[in-house]
């Protein structure tokens, strides 16, 4: 017997796949409001949903029509040599098998329309609550992790309608079906065609357990494999190889988890093929029991010859839902899980957002003020999913990794002796260039951070134009602020669309205008592609001279009411420095300016220097007070400018 018969009835699909799913998620407690919330999912797919059962229904029915029509060809047609019923009936069994096939096409047609309708709508839904997240989730999460929600859990998800709610349906009425047919043809054959069940279970238990270890086992490994390819492709991790890296070590380390992953799919297909072969010869063995039993019954003419080969059909039908139905648990709950992992992101709610009076940021020049700024990084709890994180799920949450990093990790000590500001209190007056100096973790980009609001304030305010920024809506206060980083960062495309992100409504006009400001145009002119040059990843393919000055264009291009510089020109050297300082010069030109630099050569005109010293403001004034007074300020200054 072919195992073609244990895919009657739809249940191959979910049969096959049950077995490479974690049975360990049977034993999980789904959380409360996850189904109801799943249906909430279903509802705008509701009618195509009920059309795609009832075609699983009509086709799981006709799974019982040929072997009926094959008996009546035998005992009515050939026993009394009806040529005309013979073609009747033959034409009968064609027609079933393109009813179908055509069935199959628009069961396959709704589970397409119905699956990426809801991948569809879960990405989306994940990807813009992910986006409304604080720079405290993204600075904690792994990545991968994250990733994997949008695609595995996700596809998972969607399965539940798909594969999982069909595969159930159609089993059991392709079950039931096969059975009464059974039932009213034979009792005695179709418990003996019973019996064989639980050799099947059985096995199909253990080596369902075995596949799933392997499965895991599997992922395990091919993740390793997948990390290794994507931080040695990537630009930075290229490099890092090419400088320090050997290709014999290279080679040796990828060839090991290569021959991992070969390995643990020998290991996967064989245990595989050993099962399958095992339940077909389990069939075989019910197959030869039934032609057996309803030979000899045949003989003595308490069955026809059409009903035993009606039976031989049937048999082909029965199986495959049995044991697809014994896992249905392990296929209903991983997809629930999925649906759980999903939603897990999307309940965790972002630490900034705009409170429901938020409005926007008022017009004309606009200074910053810190008023008494107490700020702490929130935990992991706070901002983040210890199932996104990269370190263990019962590791203690500390503060996240920072530019500025914070000043202690005692977790015993009060709250405002581990926080990274304290008290800080300054202001940036409108069309004023304002100085932020200290040595590192100072607290001084975390300044930055709480006034473009990535953080809140634990206590005090930050106000923007004389308005706290909680009040602010963040599009309208983000809107007016342009930030240059030490390292811009650029997407991967051309120069066109990386400006374009600042202004999407800008034209090439502008852009060239913008370009030219951060003495970058001639450059770009001379490229064969111009605008349309792509960059690379992270802008690999410029330098990081012609990097910043095109960040910095992309600021012009915004026309902010405000500029910060956080070290712009640190990994420059002396010619690309001067150029792009050129092209600060312009951008804060008329603009109030928050300034963050360790070389105290590029502050010194500043209109204010404060100085920030474990989280404090250690002194503030211009340069030539500062220097006069001899304190921090002076001493950092001295020391760069000793010989």
């Amino acid at each position: 017997m072919s195992m073609r018969g244990f895919g009657g009835g739809g249940g191959g699909a979910g049969y096959a796949s049950s077995f490479r799913k974690d049975a360990s998620v049977t034993q999980h407690r789904i959380a409360r409001g996850t189904t109801r919330r799943v249906a909430g999912y279903a509802k705008p797919y509701l009618r195509q949903i009920i059309a795609f059962l009832l075609i699983n229904i009509a086709s799981s029915l006709l799974v019982v029509a040929t072997p009926l029509l094959l008996l009546r060809i035998i005992d009515d047609a050939v026993d009394n040599r009806d040529t005309r019923l013979v073609i009747i009936l033959a034409s009968l069994v064609a027609a079933v098998a393109i009813v179908e096939a055509l069935l199959g096409l628009v069961q396959r047609w709704f589970s397409s329309r119905i699956g990426e309708g809801l991948i569809y709508d879960l990405r989306t839904d994940v990807f813009d609550h992910v986006q409304r997240q604080s720079i405290g989730f993204f600075t904690r999460t792994q990545t991968g992790s994250l990733v994997s929600r949008l695609n595995s859990d996700v596809i998972g998800a969607q399965q539940a309608f798909t594969s999982t709610l069909s595969s159930l349906v159609s089993n059991v009425v392709t079950l039931a079906a096969v059975l009464i047919t059974m039932l009213a043809l034979s009792w005695e054959i179709t418990l003996i065609s019973l019996a064989v069940v639980p050799l099947i279970l059985l096995p199909a238990r253990r080596v369902g357990r075995r596949l799933a270890a392997l499965r895991r086992e599997s992922m395990g490994y091919n993740a390793e494999l997948g990390s290794m390819m994507t931080e040695r492709f990537n630009v930075a991790g290229a490099l890092l190889v090419k400088l320090f890296g050997t290709p014999e070590t290279e080679h040796v380390e990828f060839a090991s988890r290569a021959a991992a992953v070969r390995d643990i799919g020998v290991q996967q297909a064989m245990s595989s093929r050993v099962f399958f072969t095992a339940l077909g010869a389990m069939a075989s063995i019910a197959t030869a029991l039934v032609y057996g039993l309803g030979g000899v019954l045949a003989i003595q003419g308490a069955l026809t010859v059409g009903t035993l080969v009606a039976f031989a059909g049937l048999l082909g039908r029965l199986y495959g839902p049995v044991t697809a139905l014994s896992n249905a648990q392990v296929d209903v709950m991983t997809a629930l899980v999925s649906f759980e992992r999903v939603f897990e992101v999307l309940d965790l709610q972002p630490m900034v957002s705009d409170a429901p009076d938020a409005r926007p940021l008022p017009g004309g020049p606009i200074g910053i003020e810190l008023d008494h700024v107490t700020f702490t990084y929130p935990s992991a709890s706070e901002v983040s999913l210890l199932t996104l994180e990269s370190g263990r799920a019962d590791r203690e949450p500390d503060t996240p990794p920072d530019p500025d990093a914070p000043l202690t990790k005692d977790f015993g000590r009060s709250s405002i002796d581990k926080a990274t500001l304290r008290d800080v209190s300054f202001d940036v007056p409108a069309g004023q260039m304002v100085a932020l100096v200290g040595p590192s973790g100072a607290g001084k980009s975390t300044v930055t951070s709480l006034i473009t609001r990535l953080y809140d304030v634990g206590e005090g305010a930050v106000l923007v134009g004389d308005v706290d920024v909680r009040g602010l809506l963040s599009e309208s206060l983000r809107g007016a602020i342009g930030v240059v980083t030490q390292d811009s960062h650029l997407f991967h495309a051309t120069i066109r669309q990386n400006l374009g992100y600042a202004r999407p409504g800008a034209t090439t006009e502008d852009m060239w205008s913008a370009l030219d400001d951060a003495q970058i145009g001639a450059f770009i002119r001379r490229l064969p592609d111009g605008l349309d040059t792509i960059v690379g990843d992270r802008g690999h393919r410029l330098s990081g001279g012609e990097k910043q000055r095109i960040a910095i264009a992309r600021v012009l291009l915004r026309s902010p009411r405000i500029v910060i510089l956080d070290e712009a020109t640190a990994h420059l050297d002396s010619e690309s420095e001067a150029a792009v300082q050129r092209a600060l010069d312009t951008a804060m030109e008329g603009r109030t300016s928050l300034v963050i630099a360790h070389r105290l050569s590029t502050v010194r005109a500043a209109d204010k220097i404060v100085v920030l010293e474990r989280g404090c403001v250690a002194e503030q004034g211009t340069h030539s007070e500062l220097v006069a007074r001899g304190g921090l300020y002076a001493e950092l200054y001295a020391t760069q400018f000793a010989e």
